[in-house]
Formats: C-alpha cells, sequence, structure tokens
C-alpha cells in the first residue's frame, strides 16, 4: 500500500477551481493578490503568502508598490517548479488548508518549497521544506514509492532535484534494497504471494487457508527497473554494482531492459543501440533481436558516428573484416523512414540547400551521406569488400544528399588502391559512383594526376575543371567591360566582402576634394597590381590544362583510340592545339579593339 500524508486541518474545499483556469481561496476577505503559473491563475490574500514564502514576500511587495489603490497586484511564477499542481500544493500548506501527499508529488513539492524560499526562515518550525523532507524519508523506505519517486524527477524538475540530492537519494535507496534479501522488506515492495499460492488456498475446520508463500527470486525488480529511462536507468545500475551486485544478476537486467525498449524515436540514443547491437552480434543473439536493434538505429541513424557503425564481424564463414551487410540493412531502413517526403517533390534546384537552407528535413540525409562516405573510406581496405556490395551501399544514398563528392571520391580512390587487380571497366564502374561536375578544386587536382582512375575520368575532370575556369574567366572579362565603361553598378556588384579576395571589377574612384587624391592613387596602384598577378595566374593554369589535355589526346591515338569522339571532345574544350591557335592569330588580322579586348588578347584565351 502506498504512503501518503495528510498536510493541513481546514477542508479541503477551502480551495476551489473555477474557469476559465483559475482557483480560489474561498474565504470572508476579497482576494488582494493573483499568482499567475503557466496557464492558471490563482486569486489568493497577501498575508498567507508572504507569511510563509520568502520568494512570494519580496514579489507581492514589489508588485504591490507599482499598483493601484484598491485593485489586486499580480505576481507572475511561471519558472515554479512543478509547475501549478505543485504550487496549489504550496498555497494550501500557506492557508492551511488539507493536502494530500504522495510519493508521486513530494519531489515537485520539495523542490517548490526550495524554490517559493518555505524555510525555518519564513514559517518556524513545521515549514514545507521540513515536512517535504519528513515525507520523503518515509519514502525512500518503500522500494515502490521511491521508484515512483524516481520517475517524477523529470523535464523541468530534474535539475533542481538533483541539486537537492533527490535523485541520488532514490537511487541509493533502490540500490540498497536490490542487493539486500527482499523477504526483510515484506509487502508491498514484492509480490510475497505467488499466483500459484493462491490457487494452493484449502479449507481447513471450515477456515480458508493460503498455500505457504515462498521468497521471491533474484529477478524481481527487473521489470520495475526497466520502467525507468535510459540515463536513469544506467545510474541505478551503476550503483548496484558498487554495492555488490551480482554480475549475473546485472546481466539479467540489462537483457530484460533491452527487451522492453520502446520502438519509438529518440527513446534510446544511437550510440547505445549499436553498442547492443554489437554485443548481440558478439554473443550470437537470435535474428529477431538484431533484426529489431536495426531498424531502431537505422531510423536515427543520423544520430550515429562513424565508430559505431564498424561492428566487427565474428562468424567463421564470413570473409570481410567488419559487418557491412549490417550497415546496409540499416541505411536502407533509414532511407525507407526518412526519404518519403522528397518523393512527393523530388526536384533540389539548389544543392546548398542541404548545407544551408532552413528546410530541416534536407538535413540528416545529407550527414548520412557524410556518414556513409566516411564507412565506405573505412573498409575500402579490406581486400574482401566485394565491388558490388561497395557499389550497392554507396548507391543507397541520393545524389541529392552529397552537396559535393570528395568523401566518395576518396572512398573509390582507397578501394581502387586496395583492388588493384580490377579490371578497366569495373573500374569505370566503380567512378560513375562519384559526379564529376561536384568535386572541389582540391579534388579534381588530385584526380586530374591520379594515375588509379581511368583515363575517361580524368579526361572528364579536366573538362568540368576547364569549364570552370572559362565560366570564371568570362566573368572577369564582363566585369573589365563594365568597368571600361563607367559602370559603377557592376562595379559596386562584383566589389568583395571579405578581406583577401580580389577585387577585378574595382572602377575608379569617385573624385573628391582634399587630401583624398593620393590615398585614391596607392589604392589604384594596388588594385591594378592585385589583378595583373590574377590573370598571370589565370594564364599560366590555362596554358598548363592546354598541355595537359594535349598530351592526353597525344597518349590516346598513340594507344588507337577512335578518333571522331576525342576531336569533338576537343573541340567543345577549346583545345585544338596551341599551333592552331597561333596560326588563326596570325592569319587573321586584328581587329579594333578597346581596353578589355587587349587583355582579351595578351591573355591569348581560345575561349
Amino acid at each position: 500500500m502506498a504512503i501518503t500524508k495528510v498536510l493541513g486541518s481546514k477542508p479541503a474545499d477551502c480551495f476551489q477551481f473555477q474557469d476559465p483556469n483559475s482557483w480560489t481561496c474561498m474565504t470572508e476577505l476579497v482576494s488582494d493578490v493573483v499568482v499567475e503559473v503557466g496557464d492558471f491563475s490563482f486569486h489568493l490574500h497577501k498575508f498567507p503568502l508572504m507569511s510563509r514564502s520568502g520568494t512570494l514576500q519580496k514579489l507581492i511587495s514589489e508588485a504591490a508598490a507599482g499598483a493601484d489603490d484598491g485593485e489586486p497586484c499580480s505576481v507572475e511564477l511561471h519558472d515554479v517548479p512543478g509547475g501549478a499542481a505543485a504550487f496549489e500544493l504550496a498555497a494550501r500548506f500557506c492557508y492551511d488548508v488539507r493536502a494530500e501527499l504522495d510519493a508521486g508529488n513530494v519531489v515537485a513539492l520539495r523542490c517548490a518549497a526550495e524554490h517559493l524560499g518555505m524555510t525555518e526562515d519564513h514559517g518556524g518550525e513545521g515549514n514545507l521544506v521540513e515536512q517535504a523532507e519528513a515525507f520523503l524519508r518515509d519514502v525512500l523506505g518503500s522500494w515502490d514509492d521511491a521508484l515512483r519517486a524516481l520517475r517524477s524527477c523529470d523535464g523541468a524538475l530534474l535539475p533542481l532535484a538533483e541539486e537537492l540530492l533527490v535523485v541520488p537519494r532514490c537511487i541509493d535507496a533502490l540500490a540498497s534494497k536490490a542487493c539486500a534479501d527482499p523477504t526483510l522488506f515484506g509487502w508491498p515492495m514484492v509480490e510475497y504471494y505467488t499466483a500459484r499460492g493462491l490457487e494452493e488456498t484449502v479449507m481447513w475446520n471450515g477456515i480458508a487457508t493460503a498455500g505457504k508463500p515462498r521468497s521471491p527470486g533474484p529477478d524481481w525488480w527487473y521489470k520495475q527497473a526497466s520502467s525507468l529511462k535510459l540515463p536513469v536507468y544506467k545510474r541505478l545500475i551503476t550503483a548496484m554494482r558498487s554495492k555488490g551486485m551480482s554480475p549475473e544478476n546485472i546481466a539479467g537486467s540489462l537483457t530484460h531492459y533491452a527487451k522492453l525498449l520502446p520502438v519509438e524515436r529518440g527513446v534510446a540514443t544511437t550510440r547505445f543501440l549499436l553498442g547492443l547491437l554489437r554485443t548481440a552480434t558478439i554473443l550470437n543473439a537470435g535474428a529477431a533481436c538484431r533484426d529489431a536493434l536495426e531498424r531502431m538505429a537505422g531510423n536515427q541513424l543520423e544520430e550515429a558516428a562513424l565508430e559505431d557503425l564498424l561492428i566487427p564481424n565474428t562468424g567463421y564463414a564470413v570473409e570481410t573484416l567488419y559487418d557491412v551487410d549490417c550497415v546496409q540493412r540499416m541505411l536502407e531502413q533509414f532511407v525507407a523512414a526518412n526519404t518519403s517526403a522528397f518523393a512527393a517533390s523530388p526536384e533540389i534546384t539548389d544543392e546548398a540547400q542541404l548545407v544551408d537552407g532552413p528546410s530541416g528535413e534536407l538535413m540528416p540525409i545529407s550527414t548520412v551521406a557524410k556518414l556513409v562516405d566516411g564507412y565506405l573510406a573505412e573498409v575500402a581496405t579490406d581486400t574482401n569488400v566485394k565491388l558490388s556490395k561497395f557499389q550497392s551501399i554507396a548507391e543507397l544514398v541520393p545524389d541529392y544528399a552529397r552537396a559535393i563528392d570528395d568523401g566518395i571520391y576518396r572512398a573509390i580512390d582507397i578501394y581502387l588502391k586496395a583492388h588493384s587487380w580490377l579490371t578497366p571497366s569495373e573500374r569505370e564502374q566503380l567512378c560513375r559512383l562519384m559526379n564529376c561536375q561536384k568535386l572541389s578544386l582540391e579534388a579534381c587536382t588530385h584526380a586530374a594526376q591520379n594515375e588509379r582512375l581511368p583515363l575517361r575520368v580524368v579526361v572528364q575532370v579536366l573538362f568540368f575543371e576547364q569549364l570552370r575556369l572559362r565560366t570564371t574567366v568570362a566573368g572577369w572579362f564582363f566585369v573589365a567591360d563594365n568597368v571600361d565603361q563607367g559602370s559603377p553598378i557592376a562595379a559596386g556588384r562584383y566589389a568583395p566582402e571579405r578581406s583577401g579576395e580580389l577585387d577585378f571589377g574595382a572602377g575608379p574612384p569617385e573624385e573628391e576634394d582634399g587630401d583624398d587624391d593620393d590615398d585614391e592613387a596607392r589604392n589604384n596602384v594596388r588594385s591594378s597590381s592585385s589583378a595583373t598577378m590574377s590573370v598571370d595566374d589565370i594564364r599560366q593554369r590555362v596554358v598548363e590544362l592546354e598541355e595537359e589535355c594535349s598530351s592526353m589526346r597525344e597518349e590516346i591515338h598513340r594507344i588507337g583510340k577512335p578518333k571522331g569522339a576525342l576531336n569533338r571532345l576537343f573541340r567543345k574544350l577549346g583545345l585544338g592545339g596551341r599551333s592552331a591557335a597561333r596560326r588563326q592569330q596570325q592569319q587573321s588580322p586584328p581587329p579594333p579593339t578597346s581596353s578589355g579586348d587587349e587583355r582579351r588578347k595578351s591573355m591569348s584565351l581560345e575561349c
């Protein structure tokens, strides 16, 4: 039977609930203070509250100083622990109105009393803090009541309950009782009579006698402890271990807790679920147990870390170092559970939405894409990972999930290095997993010199790199022409926003009187030198690209590749050969040029 305690002597109906969401103390005096707690209003009186609570004494005094004469003052207490329910009990205590305490509300009342300053300084002997503490000690003497009190330490109540050592005391009381002989505590701590004992009721001289009770087993506390949330349950198990609980009982409780885990998303952390899955794999648990853990972890895979996915293979027939099939199943579960929103509107016009956009739906899939790329890079060194398995895992991630493909390129490069025996067709098939247009400049530079990549992929990388370079140069020419024509709008539009960027479009500054002419001249010289250096860099990079493509073209012709498609490709690239370009320039008379055209001619770019 649960422990209860009654505070106060006046009838409980002195406090009446009235719509909308208001409590009123029914006395002969008119209410002169209104206390707002959340959505509830309490129409009370100053004297009972100020005489029992230091916090209310201060707040009511401040509110009364600014209130009109004859009007009730208003006080807001939205941060009181336990909310309106706890404040109602505290207010009843101030009026000496009957209030019933039990294991479910004593923690909230204890925290509210501390927050309201209802200590010995404001109430003398028998203050609310003292009363709540005395009843809490009684609650900790019972397993059921202590467990109920511990479960109530949740949400906004938890920080103050930790500060007042309520949570540690509950955990210590439960751990002590679980490690002791359960028969010493009796009913209602455990189910003393078993169902079989009740069925063995017999009649003797017309008097009913029950069967002989038997002592409960060591697992009597498993079910009730499993009702705790994971962080609190972990602390309880740690306390039990420190008090000498046997490893067998702890293992049994962990197994029981794992079987009762709710399937809702977010109840347990992904790291904890993957840790259970790793243990289940090592212990060769049943398929149903592992499937359930895989589904639960897969639903929240974006919260996982790379090291959590590296689950070792423990069977004798397996070949790979890590259980890649398990990761594939979890990834399939995540894609099935989280990409339904994209099916209705699969078009994504801006890949930057994955990182910078406000849409919260795109973030999990982009996080998982980075996680999968890192996982593939880890398992790529395993020579037993088959190409089909590597491809199937990589293809589960939608293309729009990757803002850039540097991660998958790194995984492919590691796989090619560890699997040097792959045929050229298999290498090309593997490289189709990445999009050469989504490689960063650093990745393009690495890929252009990577001998492990197929020649076709290297040509694609160079093609897209030159396209980007040509676009940059064309943009520079556009800005230069506008500057030469004196367009302040274009110059301002391409002005740098961060320090260290080159200002290709900086036009001449507006003329001003005074000593600013020297500063303007120095700025013009500085901008001109920066632009000249940038032009030299661009010219040098274009020359290098042309030489690389020309040498590749000669190599392709030497090994006997078809010429027609390559000629069309190089014509699109504008790489018909430097000698041909020079002949064309010598034969064509130079047209009249403006300052912008002179820059184009000086760069010798066949754009």
